[in-house]
């Protein structure tokens, strides 16, 4: 492992600060930037929904981090040496000491992916009539609990949906809440409390390890299960250390530990932790484990394998143990903390302080005129992809359901995920993203609303198609071969 860094910024002589990129490139994948009539159409032909792009209309993709991390040439290298058993294989074996070295988790179940260990969690501990508290919710995670008959409850603090804070750790779980909410259900309906690391939804934002010590201490003290999801637990770290008192000169691996010691079961997605495909959940409780083990051949395949290939899993067990070094898990949120800055004083209205996954922009703030109902989210994710070929992610009211009586569950935050995966933008990208986007915000007035065309009852972001209301999206266009010309 290399050497851990003191910062991921470095200073130079008239006092500017940039990030620094402590990797070098040694493979590409060619990109290209379509002019900005075939990004009219392909939005267009996609229903303006962005998950419905295809790679060849896509500069630069800002969708998500799940599983679009660069691997490193360890890990690569790993997988050359995986062991193809169907049963009992030494991939798994490793991927299980990584774990425990990692984290200190000593039982394992290996899965396809985080949403399936929802999967098991939610079936196994969740039953018609119970509440799971948390500090936000994640999309999967509400649907798992949701089909098992239960419902979350999310505590957050009052900080957690302010756009514009100076609060370190916005994803804290309210403790007055937790007690009343303890007081109000009862223990046996609360299966278990999730902490989420780091609050996706509202813009990867932390929680504090002291909050983290006081939530195991109510939940401990009432007998009530604690599972963490750490998916984006490398980043929480990383917070932990930058921001919380006395934590400075501690090591992210011990960072790390001290937070999966406070949890009773612990998941994660891999292709967010250790960027490759796949996930798991690890418990130190013999009870638990054997009370999940069931589900995994059923739902996933054999124990030692759990629906991924034995390459994925000693790509994993490496990607673990690079968790713990500073100068790779420091990089995404330096680049996001460069590029929220450099929105922020140009006026763009984004979430601070800078969280983790990604830049999120405040769609309400960015367009005002368009209301809710219209998905003002979905549209500016829509915008801009016409102005720049970027494709970012809706996080808003199209990401949230609707109520039994039909109507939108209006989301609390309204937000444009750009996406920052591990070691994969360089920093020019970076800068084009920005000045993209402040185009498009001195161009706000153009963009319209959306109303849904095709829609699923169930995770209807991921393939519902909209349309926008009125003709907006050519208007933009226009508007950008006017500013910038059609040759790119």
């Amino acid at each position: 492992m290399s050497e851990p860094s003191s910062s991921p910024r470095i200073s130079f002589y008239k006092g500017r600060e940039i990030p620094l990129e402590l990797h070098k490139v040694r493979i590409v994948q060619k990109l290209h930037l379509r002019p900005v009539e075939r990004r009219l159409e392909a939005i267009g032909e996609a229903g303006f929904n962005t998950f419905l792009l295809t790679t060849r209309d896509i500069f630069l993709d800002m969708l998500t981090d799940s599983g679009t991390n660069a691997m490193s040439d360890q890990q690569l290298g790993s997988m050359m040496v995986a062991d193809d058993a169907y049963a009992g294989s030494a991939s798994f074996t490793r991927m299980q000491q990584a774990i425990a070295d990692v984290f200190g988790m000593q039982h394992v179940l290996p899965v396809h992916q985080g949403r399936a260990a929802e999967n098991i969690i939610s079936q196994t501990f969740v039953e018609e009539g119970d509440v799971v508290p948390m500090n936000y919710h994640f999309t999967t995670t509400k649907a798992h609990i949701d089909v098992n008959g239960g419902k979350i409850l999310e505590i957050f603090t009052d900080e957690a949906l302010k756009i514009k804070s100076d609060c370190p750790f916005k994803g804290n779980l309210d403790l007055d809440k937790l007690h009343a909410t303890i007081a109000e259900y009862g223990v046996d309906r609360i299966p278990y409390v999730r902490m989420e690391a780091s609050t996706n939804l509202i813009g990867g934002q932390p929680f504090s390890m002291e909050n983290m010590r006081e939530v195991r201490r109510i939940t401990a003290e009432h007998g009530i299960m604690l599972v963490l999801d750490v998916s984006l637990v490398g980043e929480n770290a990383w917070f932990v250390k930058q921001r919380e008192p006395g934590y400075a000169d501690i090591p992210i691996r011990e960072i790390l530990r001290e937070l999966a010691s406070l949890c009773d079961v612990m998941y994660f997605s891999s292709r967010k932790v250790s960027s490759t495909r796949g996930g798991a959940i690890a418990t130190n409780r013999i009870d638990l484990f054997n009370k999940m083990k069931d589900l995994v051949p059923l739902y996933e395949g054999f124990l030692t394998y759990g629906g991924m290939s034995v390459r994925e899993i000693e790509a994993m067990a490496v990607g673990l143990y690079e968790t713990t070094d500073e100068t790779v898990i420091s990089q995404s949120p330096s680049f996001i903390r460069h590029l929220v800055e450099e929105l922020d004083g140009a006026g763009v209205p984004v979430i601070t302080p800078p969280g983790g996954l990604g830049c999120h922009v405040d769609a309400k703030g960015f367009l005002p005129h368009v209301p809710q109902s219209e998905y003002p989210a979905g549209a500016l994710a829509a915008a801009f992809f016409i102005a720049s070929g970027v494709r970012g992610m809706e996080r808003g009211t199209i990401s949230s359901v609707r109520d039994e009586n039909g109507d939108d569950i209006l989301a609390d935050m309204e937000l444009l995920r750009l996406a920052m995966p591990r070691r994969v933008f360089t920093l020019s990208q970076v800068s084009y993203v920005s000045d993209r986007l402040q185009w498009l915000y001195d161009n706000r007035s153009l963009i319209g609303g959306l109303r849904f065309v095709d829609e699923p009852k169930v995770l209807r972001f991921f393939l519902g198609r909209l349309e926008p209301i009125g003709d907006w999206p050519k208007r933009l266009a226009e508007k950008f071969r006017k500013d910038f010309g059609e040759s790119l």
